[in-house]
């Protein structure tokens, strides 16, 4: 499968998007002179880097850590390197020269505990292999790996291992080209991008690493613990030297200083594939140009639209991340569609794209797949074989399990990093991550019992309070005729105003005067019958096509004739200011001539109904109340 990359630097942040044929891409001589400088055309984006100053990504960085605590019960440690939280270090990821750590399992007996390995306050070099995800640190290893363009050499390891994404052929043809090589006592794992690579590939490539190893060991040797030995290079060059291989068409940079160096690197690594660096140069963005930005944008949204009309939706747990997949708008093709091929198709889009969401938004851990029920079992084969052909090109490790009889197929991904959803997104200050807030009658409920009580515990001489609170919730109290505000009054014999504004929290609640009956009023109530004010007409009336609605502080003042001046600033007088509410007149008509000598259309609005006049009942309700 061809497949491109896409190079984006802005000063703070970098962005490298994996591109693969989709289909058959159109061949240059049969672009157009337009579609020429498309570099999407034919292929469609499937893996998303973002790398930001100042947050960068810490795998593959080695530090000399300290051992800060060691816990049997866990067979781990963890290592103070610097962080805000220690790194997690397994018995299993454990390096000591001299000594015997044989890999255990869980619930193994005998054998080493960690606490005769690792002692509180000993200094060791790890690398970090997991990257600190949500509340936990990151994972680290004592087993250091060089990563190389073709190989990753192991100090500490033996023998060679070759990728299992390379055929057996090509893999049994690496091992001969490996089969005199010298790697100093070490071990060597032959990475996907040595497809084709030749025994002077690996042996121009083992003296850097082997110049690496010793630079490390320099560095670690000189420095006190806890510091940063060695770190990764940028989220660009890692990108590139680890999937870029005889298979990408190109490479595609929007930054002179990003392609310099890329080419620099290519040239010492892999000169055959220099010429496949190029510069971006069009004065359109080249994100914007390749439908990238798109991409991006979708990777928050919870639904994923498929090609017939079906859709998934995705829900992010703690424990695991669901796919839920719906036949939506598709309901078959032609007359003799039946409801098992309708939902085969769905099925069959669903996990071709279900693959390419776990790729695009890197998800990690359990994953689990609520498949469309299926009748036939040969069905069910056939989207599974779909699954798995398209999970081949996951470079991320992997494992799936069969789809159970009620559709569910439950599968695990390895998560290194953050993915590109976690960073460019932040947890709703509103709702915590729930993605559920309490309603609005629900917080007027509760507010009207602390009204209870505060006026239960009010001396006799408090006659009214004045609340602060979002009109969204006031609007229950004095909505539906005022009743559940009636209801309060009546039962604690105190009268209550309010005010807010709609940038309020739902939540919020604060008495903000507490007193007389008329001294609250004045403050509660902006205007008195007779004042010119200055309001902006923000809405139309509900009920009466012709008037329009301003709203200071949460207090609604309906303007007669108002209609035509929706979103403009204009005099009126009020001509009736009530509790919650007010009605007013156009002072400055467009004729000339004075509103008032039109009478006011009756038109009581709700203070708290944001956005709408008041019903009949509402209007009434205030009435009573002044």
């Amino acid at each position: 499968m061809k497949k491109q990359v896409l190079v984006s630097v802005d000063p703070w942040e970098t962005r490298v998007a994996l591109l693969e044929q989709a289909g058959t891409p159109a061949t240059e001589r049969d672009q157009r002179p337009s579609e020429k400088a498309n570099p999407s055309a034919g292929y469609r984006v499937a893996e998303l880097y973002i790398e930001r100053r100042g947050n960068r990504s810490i795998v593959g960085n080695v530090y000399k850590g300290q051992v800060d605590n060691v816990i049997d019960g866990l067979e781990a440690a963890f290592i103070d390197i610097g962080l805000e939280k220690n790194a997690f270090l397994h018995i299993d990821e454990i390096v000591l020269p001299g000594v015997e750590t044989p890999r255990r399992g869980r619930g193994e007996e005998g054998g080493k505990k960690i606490s005769s390995l690792l002692k509180k306050g000993q200094e060791v070099v790890v690398q970090v292999v997991k990257d600190p995800l949500k509340t936990k640190g990151a994972r680290c290893s004592m087993e250091l790996a060089i990563a190389g363009r073709y190989m990753v050499y192991t100090p500490s390891g033996e023998g060679v291992g070759i990728s299992k994404r390379l055929e057996d052929k090509e893999r049994a043809r690496l091992r001969r080209a490996l089969k005199d090589l010298d790697l100093k006592s070490g071990g060597a794992i032959l990475r996907t991008a040595a497809h084709g690579a030749k025994k002077e590939d690996f042996e121009r490539e083992l003296p850097y690493l082997f110049k690496l190893h010793e630079v490390l060991v320099e560095r670690a040797e000189g420095q006190s613990a806890p510091s940063l030995v060695f770190q990764e290079a940028d989220l660009s060059v890692r990108v590139v030297r680890d999937i870029f291989s005889v298979d990408f068409e190109r490479a595609i940079v929007d930054d002179e200083g990003q392609y310099n160096r890329l080419r620099s690197f290519f040239e010492r690594t892999a000169p055959e594939l220099v010429e496949r660096v190029e510069l971006w140069q069009e004065s359109t963005p080249l994100f914007e140009q390749a439908g990238v930005e798109e991409v991006i944008e979708g990777v928050t949204s919870r639904r994923v639209d498929l090609p017939s009309g079906g859709y998934l939706m995705v829900d992010y747990g703690e424990a695991l991340t669901v796919f839920d997949v719906n036949t939506g708008s598709y309901v078959g093709r032609g007359r003799q569609a039946r409801l098992e091929d309708t939902i085969t198709k769905t099925n069959l889009e669903a996990a071709d794209e279900i693959v390419r969401q776990l790729r695009l938004r890197d998800v990690g851990g359990i994953i689990v797949i609520d498949f469309i029920d299926m009748t036939k079992a040969k069905n069910r084969d056939e989207v599974m074989k779909t699954l798995r052909k398209a999970l081949n090109e996951d470079r991320t490790k992997t494992f799936t399990a069969e789809i159970s009889k009620l559709g569910l197929v439950e599968m695990t991904r390895q998560n290194v990093t953050e993915g590109v959803r976690e960073i460019i997104s932040r947890t709703c200050p509103t709702c915590n991550g729930d993605a559920v807030v309490l309603s609005e009658e629900t917080i007027a409920i509760e507010f009207d019992r602390q009204l209870r009580e505060i006026a239960a515990r009010s001396p006799r001489a408090s006659e009214a309070f004045l609340i602060q609170m979002s009109p969204r919730v006031s609007a229950e109290f004095t909505g539906a005729g005022g009743r559940m505000l009636r209801e309060l009054e009546a039962s604690t014999g105190k009268l209550f105003h309010f005010e807010g504004t709609d940038n309020l929290p739902l939540g919020h609640f604060e008495v903000t005067m507490e007193g007389g009956a008329e001294a609250v009023r004045e403050r509660a109530v902006p205007f008195a019958t007779g004042d010119e004010v200055l309001v902006k007409l923000v809405e139309p009336h509900m009920y009466n096509v012709d008037d329009a609605v301003a709203k200071i502080d949460g207090y609604i003042v309906s303007v007669a004739g108002g209609g035509p001046h929706l979103g403009e600033e204009r005099m009126v007088k009020i001509e009736e200011a009530g509790r919650n509410s007010a009605s007013a007149t156009l002072l400055d008509a467009e004729n000339g001539k004075d509103a008032l000598d039109s009478p006011p259309q009756g038109s009581e609005v709700d203070a708290g109904e944001s956005g709408s006049a008041a019903t009949p009942e509402v209007a009434t309700a205030a009435e009573e109340s002044n």
